[in-house]
């Protein structure tokens, strides 16, 4: 290995790392003194990035496939898109491989023998945090397994087509990967979320014809045909946000994606919109919980990004919202005698209506009656194997409720919490 020149990938890798391999294998270090310490540099690297991974085995092939799963160029987006298409770029793709083929090929153990190294420290990595699960595990796998296909490839022609396959497959980098966003701390950049809610639809208690009208919209849209924006309104702790949630988990294997977006990041959305809007997946941006104060002119930003502005909303982006308050905008009985005072008052009116109406989706989640909440109970309580006499357990669920917020599932869910903490389960 003499070269390092690849045409597509690598703009944002750890140059660090790959050019080691390549200063080794050449036997152009200075001197050991240098060849120990970029080596250790190296070696700490890619076990910093394994446990974060939660990586294990072959940590050295582990890293080369992470490095080209994450890779966003025009050949893997366009892999991600269509699969693989004759062109140019492919030829060029063609001539990396063989790069990164070699360097995924190296035997580290070699390296240890000829330079007295401890390369091989990467070599039957056992990881032991498996149990503590702060790495995303899906991701991991299949990492993992892109890593045990190109070591099967005898051929840079089926290590393209392994890497190829993959991206059609799963995707490329972290919109691929990952589920669900937010605009990151700095500037307006996507940051995935690494840990989701594991939650479902049937998970949510009651609600049926809710759950309905919500999956068939969405399963709309995720075949591409008519589909509108959501939102889902009325009182709190029954189960909006959970529904939005669960969806993820119902339809992520079909290429739904997540991202959630606050009201004060609402100048951001023409941003965020632009760096998903090309994707080979369907995603929902989530505004959890919208509702805004007279003096709060946000709204005026989503108005135009939902619908009025030049720019067409692409085709694979829809709002779900979720809020306490059916029009959005708070409204006071003293807004109509101000209105009486003003020649259009029905301007005003239609104004702070315009933005819920701009859901063409609107679902009603109500408190449920007694007998709804009882029913609620005796299913979580089932669920988290909770052994008490149902009496009892209504009864107490009764209490309960008269002073922690009211009828509602996630009251109940909080007894049950609470239960478990107090009874053997």
């Amino acid at each position: 290995m003499d070269r390092y020149d690849l045409l597509l990938y690598g703009k944002k890798w750890d140059k660090n790392v790959i050019d080691t391999m390549f200063e080794l294998a050449g036997g152009r270090f200075a001197s050991k003194g240098d060849m120990q310490a970029s080596v250790n540099s190296c070696i700490g690297h890619i076990l910093e990035l394994s446990e974060k991974m939660g990586f294990k085995g072959n940590l050295w092939q582990d890293y080369i496939a992470y490095l080209i799963a994450f890779d966003e160029n025009a050949f893997s987006i366009s892999c991600e898109r269509r699969g693989y298409v004759p062109g140019g770029i492919n030829r060029a793709a063609m001539l990396d491989f063989e790069v990164l083929r070699e360097l995924f090929g190296v035997d580290l153990r070699d390296f240890d023998s000829e330079n007295d190294t401890c390369l091989s420290i990467l070599l039957d990595f056992e990881n032991n945090n498996e149990t503590e699960k702060y790495f995303n595990k899906r991701i991991r796998d299949r990492i993992i397994k892109l890593a045990s296909a190109l070591a099967a490839s005898d051929s840079t022609e089926k290590f393209f087509d392994a890497v190829c396959a993959f991206y059609r497959e799963i995707g490329v980098g972290c919109l691929g990967m990952f589920k669900a966003f937010r605009i990151g701390q700095e500037g307006t950049e996507l940051e995935p979320v690494i840990s989701t809610e594991h939650i479902r639809l049937s998970h949510l208690i009651g609600y049926e014809l809710q759950k309905k009208k919500l999956t068939d919209n969405t399963e709309a849209f995720l075949a591409g045909r008519s589909a509108n924006n959501v939102l889902l309104f009325g009182d709190s702790g029954t189960g909006k946000s959970s529904s939005i949630k669960a969806l993820l988990n119902e339809y992520y294997d079909r290429g739904l994606r997540m991202v959630e977006i606050y009201k004060h990041q609402f100048k951001q959305l023409s941003s965020v919109i632009n760096q998903i809007k090309d994707r080979n997946y369907k995603f929902i941006i989530f505004m959890d919980d919208l509702s805004f104060e007279e003096f709060e002119i946000e709204y005026k930003y989503l108005k135009a990004v939902i619908e009025g502005g030049l720019e067409k909303k692409p085709d694979n982006v829809l709002i779900y919202a979720t809020s306490n308050r059916r029009h959005l905008v708070r409204e006071k009985f003293s807004d109509k005698e101000e209105t009486d005072d003003e020649i259009h008052s029905r301007d005003t009116v239609q104004e702070k209506l315009s933005l819920a109406s701009r859901f063409g989706v609107s679902i009603y989640y109500g408190s449920p009656d007694k007998k709804q909440f009882n029913e609620i109970v005796r299913k979580i309580a089932l669920r988290n194997n909770i052994d008490v006499d149902e009496e009892e357990l209504l009864s107490e669920a009764n209490k309960w409720e008269l002073s922690h917020g009211g009828l509602s599932g996630r009251t109940a869910q909080q007894f049950i919490n609470y239960l478990g903490s107090n009874y053997e389960v």
